[in-house]
């Protein structure tokens, strides 16, 4: 079966290794979800939604728990953080000073990711960036 990059697939996790994590892509072929694309718990045999990152020349097949694009990554990113906005009445107590530990337990992304999607929402006025945290721009 053939895979094209950026394609969405269902994946198996399977062991850990010391690059990441083993996974079956569609139940037919091996692949490999980098430490550093994962944001979230991940238990052995759970099936989750994933992307095709890269295919390499030696055949290895690298997958991401997010759409690859960075149109994709930041939509994704920018919904994320309108949710917990949401949630929390308007305010989100996260800064660029916040550390990546903060941020990823807060919103499963990295800090690089965060400050990309709170430019992008200020930059289309659905968010002010204050000293304490981000505030949704009320309509």
């Amino acid at each position: 079966m053939e895979l094209t990059v950026g394609e969405k697939v269902q994946l198996e996790i399977g062991r850990p290794t010391n690059l990441g994590i083993q996974v079956l892509i569609n139940g037919t072929q091996d692949g490999m979800l980098y430490h550093n694309e994962i944001f979230q718990p991940l238990e052995l045999g759970q099936i989750i939604d994933g992307y095709i990152k890269n295919i390499r020349e030696d055949g290895k097949i690298d997958v991401s728990l997010q759409p690859q694009g960075f149109l994709n990554v930041i939509d994704h990113n920018c919904q994320v953080i309108i949710s917990k906005l949401k949630a929390g009445k308007g305010k989100l107590k996260l800064t660029d000073k916040s550390s990546p530990d903060e941020i990823h337990q807060e919103l499963n992304m990295s800090k690089k990711a965060f400050k990309a999607a709170v430019g992008h929402l200020y930059k289309q006025k659905k968010i002010t960036i204050e000293a304490d945290g981000i505030y949704s721009v009320k309509k």
